[in-house]
């Protein structure tokens, strides 16, 4: 009888095992009122983690669920409940008291309730009022195990903790250190997503044992960003989409994030990360440009983007200037996925390039020891994307080259994921995570297959060359740039 009381005791709960919360419950898609009961439901019903609520207390100490000071006209804090009443929701509702809304939540055993304790604008002492007795109703009810705990005021989370010093608490504004938040016994941290954009970030508050969640994430590539960097929640108005979105994502399909490069800095790309090709040769295909060493003109950080532009100067004998950047013994790698998001520039006789060449050369010189075109673009074929191989048996010079070209929708205008997924047996080619082209490991060694050693990533724009020049260059273009937002390699 034990056994069977204690098991039925264990399966009591089976909270959603997911990174998604409902900010102000899931209101958006059905057009429900922020806050309501059925904001709450419809986040149950989509099988949130949790769905997030913000409390006030009135004039006459009644707790209400409510994101702004003021509901439809009336200041909470300073009205009583009753008058609160007098207005109505556009379901028909009325403002949730905190206790009907953790009755309504108590209802299922699948989604946490994040309770918000607002800061109240009369007085710290009656913001740590309105926390006492928001920790009491949870008590009161019995709805401890279904919540956890966050507020823009640091005392308000201490004395939760004091109160109940095993509940979950995070803290939302942003300017106390991971470090302190565990001093202090917080669990958490819920941070708008620009603070994590800070290098290590999220790594270092998971080192120190502590949930990261990001406030409010609402588009797809800050999504997709959080997800990579395997954040444990995103607070959401649209947790639908964070749902697709997570089926979409590679940690979803068991990568896991080796190296990236957000591009959140300002200035020159980081020296930890890449060194410079430098000069202007032709560069084996006669190519027009001087590729700079670290000259913002060519290479700067800026708005979350990397820039490499291309421009009109003479440098040497050359009339152009770009710039060539590499991971070269910096981060080299062998298999995994490249995702690069990027948006092309536009011109006849541009050429950029997102690419890969061995770091040690295994097998002897180019193309012995191997090439991986992740993208490739010639500005005379507009909207049209490559992804190649090259290797001793299969190359250009040879025309024998394996590759496939796309077609892609505005990729002046618009960003788009390249990406290639490297394993022992084969290379596939995606873009957007469209797979378009394999090229599989014929095990008759090197010559086909040379891919079985460390390789570093490039990114360029190259100006004319043998293929990128074909059909001469377009002199009313410059400056033009390939815009990076990221690159990210996963491994398995």
């Amino acid at each position: 009888m034990l056994f069977i009381f204690t098991a039925s005791f264990a399966q009591k709960f089976n909270w959603n095992k997911n990174q998604v919360i409902a900010h102000r419950g899931a209101w958006k898609k059905n057009n429900f009122p922020q806050n309501s009961i059925a904001s709450l439901n419809e986040a149950v019903k989509l099988g949130c983690y949790g769905s997030e609520f913000d409390v006030w207390m009135t004039a006459d100490n009644v707790l209400v669920i409510n994101h702004d000071p003021e509901f439809q006209g009336l200041v909470i804090e300073k009205v009583n409940y009753a008058d609160l009443l007098t207005k109505t929701m556009s379901n028909g509702e009325k403002i949730p008291t905190l206790e009907a809304y953790l009755l309504e939540g108590k209802k299922q055993r699948t989604t946490k309730l994040i309770l918000e304790i607002k800061p109240s604008l009369i007085s710290k002492e009656r913001g740590i009022e309105v926390t006492n007795r928001c920790v009491e109703m949870v008590q009161k009810l019995k709805v401890v195990e279904w919540t956890e705990y966050i507020s823009f005021d640091y005392d308000y989370c201490k004395r939760i903790l004091a109160l109940l010093p095993k509940a979950k608490v995070a803290y939302l504004k942003g300017e106390i250190s991971a470090e302190q938040m565990k001093a202090d016994k917080l669990t958490g941290v819920d941070y708008h997503f620009s603070v994590y954009q800070k290098d290590g970030w999220i790594e270092n508050a998971h080192k120190l044992g502590l949930t990261v969640n990001a406030w409010t994430v609402n588009t797809v590539p800050e999504i997709q960003w959080l997800l990579a960097h395997q954040v444990d929640y995103i607070t959401t108005n649209e947790p639908e989409l964070t749902f697709e979105e997570l089926k979409k994502t590679p940690i979803a399909r068991g990568w896991k994030l080796k190296w990236a490069d957000e591009f959140n800095d300002a200035g020159l790309p980081l020296a930890k990360n890449w060194s410079y090709d430098v000069g202007g040769k032709g560069w084996g295909n006669n190519e027009l440009q001087y590729y700079t060493d670290a000259d913002s003109t060519n290479a700067i950080v800026k708005k979350g983007s990397l820039n490499i532009t291309a421009v009109k100067a003479d440098k040497e004998n050359n009339h152009y200037t770009s710039a060539r950047l590499v991971t070269k013994n910096k981060f080299d790698f062998k298999y995994g996925r490249v995702e690069v998001r990027a948006m092309l520039p536009k011109g006849k006789g541009l050429w950029p390039a997102i690419w890969a060449l061995p770091t040690d050369g295994k097998y002897g010189s180019w193309p012995k020891s191997g090439e991986i075109d992740i993208m490739e673009h010639v500005g005379y074929d507009p909207d049209s994307v490559h992804g190649t191989v090259h290797t001793e048996k299969f190359n250009h010079v040879i025309k024998t080259q394996v590759g496939k070209a796309l077609k892609v929708d505005n990729p002046y205008t618009e960003y788009h994921i390249y990406a290639v997924e490297w394993f022992a047996d084969r290379i596939d080619f995606f873009i957007d995570n469209q797979k378009y082209l394999t090229f599989k490991n014929t095990k008759n060694g090197s010559g086909d297959w040379p891919f079985d050693q460390n390789f570093h990533l490039i990114l360029n724009v190259a100006v004319g060359g043998g293929w990128g020049g074909k059909k001469g260059v377009d002199e009313s273009i410059f400056p033009a740039s390939m815009k990076v937002d990221y690159v990210r390699v996963f491994q398995k």
